[in-house]
């Protein structure tokens, strides 16, 4: 016999919600929905495992200057939106004040319908300021003056508020083998309740084509480690050291920026050679330089696979598009696009030359092209080794995919290819505190996506089982993957 559905009678509270913009039951279009956010998923902790937050913000308890700093500077999403609404240079990466660029993005939200800079910019003025306005050039003066009022004067506004008040148990940032970590010894030596930990990124260790830059990179290794580097064994042991360093600092991921993952094999001894060339001033060529990254990430994965880390892969992205805003600007201002190289081909020799020697770590693929979705999950989906529940996790939306449609489509292809109950949930991937609000948004698409389903008779309306994949999701699955909590 069918289930009776749910029903949700007309109240005053509901009536009240419906002319708010972000309300209780945001996103969540059906009784369902409703109850696995509030009930199963709502009440979890956070654990992001992956973003590019300041740990000297949190060592230092940050208190922000002003909504500029906290909201604006450095959101590259933001700057591309304003560019489109005709906002020019200087009010995005120049010399406007801070003031006037976020007058300029206020301007600029209206225009933003159906872009997810509108949902994210109400749901953080509201959660963070409970601000229930719809932000215009009209009103843009008085939020500035009532969120730097708040800023100023409420410490739940600090950063380690800000980590207290959304419950988050654990972070990791994104640091260079290179870096001291001086500002995650510092949080744990204060015995801050939340986990601050360090993710090992070494991108700049593949860098031979940029011979000037990878050498000005090994000299910060030297200092690092601790070690002269005059051989490219005395390079691998420096970066050993510094992964051994890492590790005792509570490190228990690692991440690759890259367009592919991939796998033009070679020797060891014709590694060292585009090594050398490259220390002395030699760019290594596009073969070589695969080659050499080949050779790296190898290395690397057989780092953590031995320390039981998790590896991650950020793939499908065309980095600094824009030659002029690059040399006037310089990186990372959001020229950046989804990138349609081939993926499956090298991905798949990459883990299986892993696999035969049994030293592939737990992986993690974010992919930034959507026409990869499938080609990615099932790719992975061939690594599962029967040991570890999930070992090979197709990654959360990333970047433009990082919105509702995105989430939607990586969710439906990993329930599609693999087992959705064991995959490991959203991160924010940001350099905002204020994105903290991305694991709610997540949630709430999660729950309305399978409390739709289960209203339609394609899921039971079995709580117990819908719920528990929902906390599943949200927390346990990351917790018990990742062993941030492990000695």
């Amino acid at each position: 016999m069918s289930q009776p559905a749910l029903s949700q009678p007309v109240t005053l509270h509901n009536f009240l919600f419906s002319t708010m913009f972000i309300h209780d039951d945001f996103l969540l279009q059906c009784p369902a929905a409703v109850r696995l956010y509030h009930e199963f998923a709502a009440p979890q902790p956070i654990i992001d495992y992956h973003n590019h937050l300041s740990p000297k913000d949190i060592a230092e308890n940050r208190r922000f200057e002003n909504l500029f700093t906290m909201w604006i500077d450095h959101d590259h999403y933001k700057w591309r939106a304003m560019r489109a609404n005709g906002i020019p240079e200087s009010h995005c990466t120049g010399e406007a004040s801070p003031k006037e660029k976020f007058v300029a993005f206020a301007k600029t939200v209206p225009h933003a319908l159906r872009n997810p800079i509108f949902h994210w910019t109400h749901l953080e003025l509201k959660r963070f300021f409970d601000i229930d306005e719809l932000l215009t050039e009209d009103n843009a003066e008085s939020v500035w003056d009532r969120c730097n009022e708040q800023i100023a004067s409420r410490d739940e506004l600090r950063t380690r508020g800000i980590l207290e008040k959304f419950n988050v148990k654990a972070l990791c940032t994104t640091d260079d083998p290179t870096d001291s970590l001086e500002y995650h010894q510092q949080v744990a030596d204060d015995g801050f309740d939340v986990k601050v930990l360090p993710a090992f990124r070494p991108d700049w260790s593949l860098f031979v084509h940029l011979p000037e830059e990878f050498i000005a990179w090994v000299k910060k290794l030297e200092t690092a480690a601790g070690q002269s580097i005059s051989s490219f064994d005395g390079f691998l042991a420096a970066i050993e050291s510094r992964h051994d360093f890492f590790h005792r600092m509570g490190a228990r991921l690692s991440d690759h920026g890259c367009q592919f993952i991939p796998s033009a094999f070679c020797e060891k001894a014709d590694a060292e050679k585009i090594f050398d060339a490259a220390m002395q001033g030699t760019a290594a060529d596009a073969a070589q330089h695969d080659a050499f990254s080949t050779w790296m990430l190898l290395f690397l994965a057989r780092l953590d696979h031995a320390k039981d880390w998790t590896n991650q892969f950020h793939v499908g992205v065309f980095r600094n598009n824009n030659t002029r805003l690059f040399h006037s600007a310089g990186r990372d201002l959001g020229c950046d696009s989804i990138g349609d190289v081939p993926q499956g081909r090298t991905m798949g020799q990459f883990f299986d030359w892993l696999d035969q020697r049994d030293c592939l770590p737990k992986t993690i693929v974010y992919n930034l092209n959507p026409s990869d979705n499938y080609l990615i999950s099932t790719m992975i989906g061939n690594f599962q080794d029967g040991r570890v529940a999930g070992k090979m996790q197709f990654g959360s939306g990333w970047w433009y995919l990082d919105q509702m449609e995105g989430m939607q489509w990586q969710l439906n292809t990993l329930s599609n290819t693999g087992l959705l109950s064991r995959f490991v949930g959203m991160l924010t991937d940001s350099r905002s505190f204020l994105s903290f609000t991305r694991h709610e948004y997540f949630r709430r698409i999660l729950c309305e996506m399978l409390g739709h389903e289960m209203e339609k008779g394609l899921l039971p309306m079995d709580f117990a089982m819908v719920g528990g994949l929902v906390e599943r999701v949200c927390y346990g699955n990351a917790r018990e993957y990742l062993g941030l909590f492990e000695d």
